[in-house]
């Protein structure tokens, strides 16, 4: 089994077009990872997901850890097995799903203390714990466990908790158990302060991982203030080390984002937003619900060959979403996905190229156009 490795093909300023080695098997970067929070990319199978050019998936360590169980995963074979995903997995740690979602939590040195959203059970997740959970996953990239503060301009209560998301790294590379083919990524934090950002960077590499992941942003600070603290980041993380912007974003982020040396996203936008009837364009996105698609021939993109676009018209997926019929949510996810997969293979090609400027210049025109109506 190789080790885990990213290979920098080209580069084109900051942006870097790589190659990421793995355990099961390799990943074309930049890329984006569909979100499969319970095991599932909702509304999709394992072999539409990869239909659509997907080569990694996102799983969801609090959510798997909470049902069925780590331990009952482990049993049926590990987490590619369980969802019949045979490509690269990638965990999170359950920080973020530890503030967004548990009830009553208890935060120490040790760990977190918390109440299931699901049942109200008490759980605790330490550095250690999380590291060993994923491990039962068989994740190929493990996520170390970090405090996912909520968006402040309180600068020293940001950094009290970037110093305690340091130790538990610590921790966390300490419970990591190395093996070919398996990494474990870092967390920069410090909120929208860029020396803090840069001390975080610092005090990880001095600890060493595999990958450097970028969180605590897309969290209602603005695309802008985002790009700015990306700016300042860059210089700041080692070149041969995947880059992942955690939980990012709309098409306009990932364009941006790669431009400033970002090499992977996860988001649940394209299948959050299929499901509840909005497509994603390259003349932006549409609601599909609107009465305007009603009697409209066209597909939802011309030169789309999704099996929504290729098969359908928006008249038929409007019919379905105004029929609660389940396919409706299924082709329009598809689509997406398949949107955002699109997207990432023009911004290879575009670094590979030199011409990335070109490319995202020629993006942001089109998506000014707008939809077009039906004629």
């Amino acid at each position: 089994m190789s080790e885990f490795a990213l290979e920098i093909l080209a580069s084109d300023g900051a942006a870097r077009r790589g190659r990421l080695q793995t355990a099961h098997g390799t990943l074309e970067t930049p890329t984006f990872m569909p979100v499969g929070t319970a095991g599932t990319v909702k509304a999709m199978t394992a072999d539409a997901v990869a239909a659509t050019g997907a080569e990694m998936v996102l799983g969801n360590t609090y959510h798997l850890m909470m049902r069925p169980g780590a331990e009952t995963i482990q049993r049926l074979g590990g987490l590619h097995k369980f969802m019949n995903w045979p490509g690269p997995i990638l965990t999170d740690s359950g920080g973020f799903q530890v503030m967004s979602l548990a009830k009553l939590r208890t935060m120490t040195e040790d760990g977190v203390t918390f109440q299931s959203h699901i049942d109200g059970a008490s759980h605790t997740l330490t550095p250690e714990s999380a590291v060993q959970i994923q491990a039962l996953l068989d994740a190929d990239v493990t996520m170390v466990l970090d405090e996912c503060p909520a968006m402040s301009d309180d600068k020293d209560a940001i950094a009290k908790s970037m110093e305690l998301t340091h130790r538990w790294a610590e921790r966390s590379k300490q419970a990591f158990a190395t093996r070919p083919g398996y990494g474990l990524f870092g967390i920069v934090q410090g909120g929208v302060f860029d020396d803090l950002r840069e001390q975080s960077a610092a005090a990880l590499r001095r600890i060493g991982f595999d990958g450097y992941a970028v969180g605590g942003l897309a969290i209602g600070e603005g695309q802008q203030v985002m790009f700015g603290v990306l700016d300042g980041l860059a210089g700041h993380l080692p070149d041969q080390a995947p880059r992942y912007l955690m939980g990012v974003g709309t098409p306009a982020d990932l364009v941006g984002a790669v431009a400033r040396g970002i090499d992977m996203f996860d988001c649940v936008m394209p299948t959050r937003s299929g499901r509840t009837g909005k497509g994603f364009t390259a003349r932006g996105s549409i609601n599909i619900r609107n009465a305007r698609h009603a009697k409209d021939a066209r597909p939802i993109e011309e030169a789309c060959a999704c099996p929504a676009c290729a098969g359908h018209s928006r008249a038929y997926l409007h019919h379905l979403f105004k029929a609660d019929e389940i396919l409706g949510p299924m082709l329009l996810t598809w689509h997406n996905l398949h949107y955002y997969q699109s997207l990432m293979q023009g911004l290879r090609g575009a670094i590979e190229a030199g011409a990335l400027q070109n490319f995202a210049d020629d993006f942001h025109a089109r998506q000014a156009l707008g939809d077009i109506e039906s004629v």
